[in-house]
């Protein structure tokens, strides 16, 4: 570059490098980098983007290190954007000569070749040292740099830089930045399986609402959290904007339908040629049973419940067509019910869920509701005990005293116990045993002493128990 011949060409990833910012007509002779961002932006940028989920992972990894080491860590958007930077104090004096701080633009078109701006062109760890970078004001310095991933979509997050006087240089450099790269995206891969397992609890009424026909949940982007039936679906799907509709692998239509977040997906069925039907975009999620507070998920958002909205949304849970306050009042309070009181109430418990989400005229739920008593009772009626057992927590609100929720609660408890009974099954009936439901149940007992073997190791605790309620 300066006219003069050299003994060695260039490695191929810095003449690459060169090129590419020689035709976006970086001048070699140029000081500094644009700033883009003024400081008081910063904040905001930063909390919005995702690698700030994983800024104390990389602080705790890398900025001790940078420290004692005489090195700044840098830490970009996509776009090379610097937008975090630590490291040693008595080196940011000289970083900022030379605008390595937040809020300037790193990427190849911008400053030329630079460890940075190299790494997220060419999607890999990169060392930059020296007189490889093309602006000679960073001939003085090294650096070297790894990109982040979005688990999600595989795309490109930002990188992750290493940065220091020309003497500073050691060879592991490009291993540990590289290492703390993939900590950042394991990290980031745990956040997103969480998130997909509230999104997919959140969403499940929805899939469950279609009574076993062909159906997906879909993340915004594509991806396939469950689906029915299993192992017929592909990891991913491309949605495109605005359509209705999407071609499978195995040559199957499958209607698209927006969610309150994501999609559901579902077989066209008679009269779906055009629009697909239209769903509550609500998810309501109730668990009732067991000795815990009432607990109500509203598209995911807790709504904090005392007992009588919960016996409330029990009764419109079991009766989907809607009640009247009339007949309300009859379930919840039994002949001394007041229609008064019953509106009362559903007016303070409109004020918690939406008056979106309960209807009037008859009092009704506009939502996809799941409930752990409801899936009790359907896994019941379809005689799968053990799928029953496994969504029973404990009884139906069980200081409830409403005709309606005594007579569900008796109802399931009778069903449960009569199904385990009638399965004769020493895993079930060991497990039921052991279920609030059943511990005091001696007739289960009697059952699972005369089944479990002498050898077995569950029956001497099984025994006792059983001799216990036998003296009681």
């Amino acid at each position: 570059m300066g006219g003069e011949e050299v003994r060695q060409a260039p490695r191929p990833i810095v003449s690459e490098s060169w090129q590419r910012s020689l035709a976006a007509q970086i001048d070699p002779e140029n000081r500094t980098p644009p700033v883009v961002y003024r400081p008081d932006d910063l904040p905001g940028i930063r909390e919005s983007h995702p690698l700030n989920a994983v800024m104390p992972l990389l602080r705790d990894t890398l900025v001790s290190i940078a420290d004692a080491a005489m090195h700044v860590m840098l830490v970009t958007d996509a776009e090379g954007h610097i937008l975090w930077r630590d490291g040693a104090t008595r080196l940011l004096v000289d970083a900022d000569r030379v605008g390595l701080f937040p809020g300037t633009h790193w990427s190849e078109d911008a400053i030329g070749t630079n460890a940075m701006g190299t790494t997220l062109a060419v999607d890999a760890p990169v060392q930059i040292h020296s007189a490889e970078h093309l602006v000679r004001a960073y001939h003085a310095w090294t650096c070297v740099a790894a990109p982040v991933h979005d688990p999600d979509t595989g795309a490109i997050l930002g990188a992750i830089d290493i940065s220091g006087p020309l003497h500073t240089a050691h060879p592991a450099l490009v291993q540990l930045v590289s290492a703390t790269a993939q900590l950042a995206e394991n990290q980031l891969r745990v956040r997103l399986a969480i998130a997909d397992e509230r999104l997919r609890v959140r969403n499940m009424p929805h899939l469950a609402s279609l009574r076993g026909a062909a159906g997906a949940l879909v993340t915004p982007t594509g991806r396939i959290l469950a689906g029915e039936p299993y192992g017929w679906w592909p990891e991913r799907i491309t949605l495109e904007e605005g359509s209705d509709r999407v071609m499978l692998a195995n040559g199957r239509e499958m209607l698209v339908e927006p969610l309150a977040e994501g999609y559901l997906l579902r077989t066209p069925g008679p009269g779906s040629s055009s629009t697909p039907v239209e769903r509550p975009s609500t998810a309501l999620s109730l668990r009732f049973m067991g000795d815990g507070a009432p607990s109500v998920l509203l598209n995911g958002r807790p709504i904090p419940l005392t007992l009588r909205p919960a016996e409330i949304l029990t009764a419109l849970a079991l009766h989907p067509e809607g009640l009247t306050a009339e007949q309300l009042a009859l379930l919840l309070y039994g002949d001394d019910g007041n229609q008064t009181t019953v509106r009362g109430e559903i007016h303070r418990l409109r004020a918690l869920i939406g008056a979106d989400v309960l209807r009037t005229r008859p009092y009704r739920l506009a939502a996809t509701v799941d409930s752990d008593f409801g899936a009790v009772r359907q896994a019941l009626k379809a005689g799968r005990a053990e799928a029953a057992l496994r969504a029973c927590s404990g009884s139906l609100l069980p200081r409830s005293d409403a005709p309606e929720i005594r007579e569900v609660r008796d109802e399931i408890v009778a069903g449960l116990r009569r199904a385990v009974l009638d399965a004769d099954d020493p895993v079930l009936l060991h497990t039921f045993a052991g279920h609030p439901l059943g511990l005091t149940d001696l007739e289960v007992h009697d059952r699972l002493v005369e089944l479990l073997p002498a050898g077995d190791p569950r029956r001497p605790v099984v025994v006792s128990r059983w001799a216990r309620l036998l003296a009681e």
